[in-house]
């Protein structure tokens, strides 16, 4: 009888005519393979071998799981490794070790963890989901099985470059600033032991930044404010028009504002730490930002407070009461009076004070960043306080009031160097 007979004496047909017994059987395939049939009624495929005169056994799967041709196969690469002096056995206790030691050392595992760990508690909650996401979609797909230890600069390079052929040059910069941080926790965490991200810093296009669309000719100025005025939308959103280029805050921030945060006898706005551009912790355990209130903005409150002042919110949603505005509101009531968004946003409110106030009016670099809630250092590397300048920014806020004041009515104001020094 050939010898393929002898080694393959099962047949689909007796495997599935097979029935459970009082106690585990074997139906024998050859060469060691046999198909042990459990009194639950489950058939699973064994190899009986010898190796270094012991004799051992190796499981092969579960019937039908695996079939009898694929049985046959696992067998047949198993009496391989013996001939060569390679255990079965011992392979597949190394090949499991290997693939755990990958789940645990993969750049994704790595990367996942570092998220979880360090990130996650470190910024606000939509930081992390964007970080998250730009590894997922941008990195994982072709570095995430990798060994994080095994990653060297081309190979990060190329991932980066992917993101640049798609024309996102920042986020390419972004993604690659996320990967360091991770190669920095995978050699803190004994994992690798250099940062290739470190390597191809000057390798990646620059990003272009553009700055946000802002009027700072003052007689262009003057017209903006003179729309604003003659503005005939709702008056919620009038009042938050006129109110932006008095406290040129973030436009979250202002139409997110609440009556309980102002003092209106004390002249002050008092935005929660939760709700400014900070870290998390910063946000947790930081004070609030003072918005000092020049006469002209109580006014507008003032004004606005019987209208809304019976809610929670200065600027509430036309909808509802229980939200704020919409962001859209006021960059779409710009878009009515004319004004395209390449010209003027509602952010562009904070670049347009930023330059006017400095180049204009010459008011402290310092004060100024410390009303934009900027992050702002001595000679000394030493940041500033955010509650520090409160009087010199109270007195800049006023100046700036009365200088809008005069581009809106038309007049030739004359720069005035206020010398606010700190």
């Amino acid at each position: 009888m050939p010898a393929k007979n002898v080694l393959n004496k099962l047949n689909d047909i007796a495997i599935k005519k097979a029935a459970p017994q009082d106690k585990p059987y074997n139906l024998s395939d050859g060469g060691g393979l046999g198909l042990e049939v459990q009194p639950s009624g489950s058939k699973w495929w064994r190899l009986r071998y010898r190796f270094d005169g012991k004799e051992k056994m190796l499981s092969l799967g579960v019937y039908p799981d695996i079939g009898l041709k694929d049985a046959r196969e696992r067998r047949d690469k198993a009496r391989q490794d013996i001939a060569k002096g390679i255990d079965p056995s011992s392979k597949r206790k190394a090949e499991k070790s290997t693939k755990a030691e990958l789940a645990t050392n993969s750049f994704e595992a790595v990367a996942r963890e570092w998220h979880i760990t360090i990130h996650i508690p470190k910024v606000t909650e939509a930081h992390a989901a964007r970080t998250l996401v730009r590894l997922e979609h941008d990195v994982f797909p072709w570095l995430g099985a990798l060994p994080v230890a095994t990653i060297t600069p081309p190979k990060l390079l190329e991932a980066m470059r992917r993101i640049e052929a798609r024309g996102a040059i920042e986020t390419a910069h972004r993604a690659l600033q996320a990967c360091g941080q991770v190669f920095r926790y995978a050699i803190a965490t004994g994992r690798a032991e250099r940062n290739p991200a470190a390597d191809i810093q000057g390798a990646l296009q620059p990003v272009i930044v553009k700055h946000m669309p802002a009027i700072t000719d003052p007689k262009r100025v003057g017209e903006l404010l003179r729309s604003i005025e003659a503005y005939e939308g709702m008056p919620v959103t009038r009042a938050a028009l006129q109110l932006a280029p008095l406290v040129f805050v973030r436009p979250g921030e202002l139409r997110k504002a609440e009556w309980a945060e102002f003092d209106l006898d004390g002249a002050v706005w008092r935005i929660p730490s939760d709700r400014m551009k900070r870290s998390k912790a910063q946000k947790a355990m930081g004070t609030p930002h003072l918005v000092p209130l020049s006469r002209q903005a109580v006014e507008i409150l003032r004004e606005l407070q019987p209208l809304t002042g019976h809610g929670r919110y200065v600027f509430p949603s036309l909808r509802t009461g229980e939200r704020p505005m919409s962001d859209n509101a006021v960059l779409s009531a710009l878009r009515r009076m004319g004004y395209p968004k390449e010209e003027m946003t509602g952010h562009g409110f904070r670049a347009m004070a930023r330059t006017m106030l400095a180049e204009r009016l010459g008011i402290d670099e310092a004060v100024i960043e410390a009303q934009l809630a900027h992050s702002v250092k001595d000679s000394l590397g030493r940041a500033y306080n955010r509650t520090e300048f409160v009087e010199q920014r109270r007195s800049m806020l006023q100046t700036w009031a009365d200088h809008l004041d005069g581009l809106r009515k038309g007049a030739d104001v004359v720069p005035i160097k206020a010398g606010m020094k700190n």
